[in-house]
């Protein structure tokens, strides 16, 4: 259960991001770009896949 409530807080918040990337493009803030690679940043870690540590998986 938890895994599939943390697969929805993730979806929500890829959507979230992309809403406000495409928002990002639309504005001419100095500051957009910086926001936009920090979104860019945090979604690329939301999508990243889970490294498992080494010693949790030798138990």
């Amino acid at each position: 259960m938890t895994e599939t409530h943390d697969a929805e807080v993730i979806v929500e918040a890829l959507s979230v991001i992309d809403k406000a990337l495409a928002e990002m493009l639309r504005r001419e803030l100095v500051s957009s770009g910086e926001v936009a690679d920090l979104l860019l940043d945090v979604r690329s870690l939301l999508t990243a896949k889970p490294v498992v540590a080494a010693a949790a998986s030798a138990e």
